[in-house]
């Protein structure tokens, strides 16, 4: 890939994360005042105008943004009200389980995922390819909410296998990534058996078993490293969602990462840990996306000649 199209990709990314800040800044500036809502109707007006004062909501709106960006450049994120902690800190305390449970459940999906799509279509039509296909609309349809909660009440309390909540021990883990990886499962199932699929027709897969290549050989050399690329795709989704795709999962189990601090944050209305973990998310996206993007180049030879195209 060119130093002008890394360029580019680089550029968007920057801008993308500049609209992400200022969008978030614009949506909870207009929610209202964090100060009045914490105080409460029976705090003192003194106290409220201190406080205000204090984090500088008295100022202009223009002045908090131009503030608001030069502290995020500075790395500078704000505090938390209630505690007079840095709303960084809080956010990176609750990073790891995030990642634990996030990258869990992506392990689980691409392996689950690419494995069924590999039978299904490997096995067209049969009533093999039909149950691994309805499975598949099963876990891309059903809502994570409500696949946890009926795992919770089948494996925790009807069963008694597993623990409903908490991150005690690694049976804590069991439960919140079969409910996360499930619908990544599902989605990778489908996009890997049209990929197989659209392969195996393939003038060169046809030459290579006329050739007589083993089956393992062509399956492994000439069928996976090119069917991968919507793979690829899903997969750069599915990095950028481990904080997103979290929140619900991690709400519904108890589990200590960024989507469940993310709830209490909204609740008692800590923008600031709001705003650091919405910055946090997409700027998880913007670079999972752009290493996808390079990744095609690297995957298919066929996306650098597009991008040599482009640039002449």
């Amino acid at each position: 890939m060119s130093a002008y199209v890394v360029f580019t990709k680089v550029t968007r990314a920057v801008v993308t994360m500049w609209f992400v800040a200022t969008f978030s800044f614009v949506i909870l500036s207009l929610s209202g005042d964090p100060i009045e809502i914490m105080a409460g109707d029976d705090a003192p007006l003194d106290v409220i105008e201190y406080y205000k004062e204090l984090y500088g909501f008295n100022r202009p709106l223009h002045e908090q943004y131009v503030s608001y960006m030069e502290a995020i450049l500075r790395g500078d994120f704000g505090i938390s009200y209630a505690d007079d902690t840095p709303a960084l800190d809080l956010v990176l305390e609750a990073v790891p389980n995030t990642l634990i449970l996030g990258f869990s459940a992506l392990a689980l999906a691409l392996s689950l995922g690419i494995f069924l799509g590999f039978v299904a279509a490997l096995n067209r039509n049969s009533w093999l390819d039909r149950t691994i296909m309805s499975f598949a609309v099963f876990g891309f349809s059903i809502p994570n909410f409500f696949l946890g909660i009926l795992l919770i009440l089948l494996f925790a309390m009807v069963w008694r296998l597993l623990p409903s909540a908490g991150d005690g021990s690694l049976a804590h883990l069991i439960l919140p990534v079969i409910t996360m990886g499930t619908s990544g499962a599902a989605s990778i199932a489908r996009f890997m058996r049209s990929s197989v699929l659209d392969v195996l027709n393939q003038p060169y897969i046809r030459a290579a078993k006329a050739k007589s290549v083993p089956t393992l050989n062509l399956l492994l050399r000439h069928v996976f490293p090119n069917a991968a690329i919507p793979v690829i795709t899903i997969l750069g989704f599915r990095l950028g969602d481990l904080v997103a795709g979290a929140i619900v999962v991690e709400t519904v189990f108890a589990w200590p990462g960024m989507g469940r601090l993310l709830v209490g944050a909204v609740l008692s209305r800590e923008l600031a840990i709001v705003q650091t973990i919405l910055i946090l998310t997409a700027f998880t996206m913007v670079i999972a996306n752009l290493l996808v993007d390079m990744l095609y180049g690297w995957v298919d030879p066929r996306v650098r000649g597009i991008d040599t195209a482009k640039e002449r």
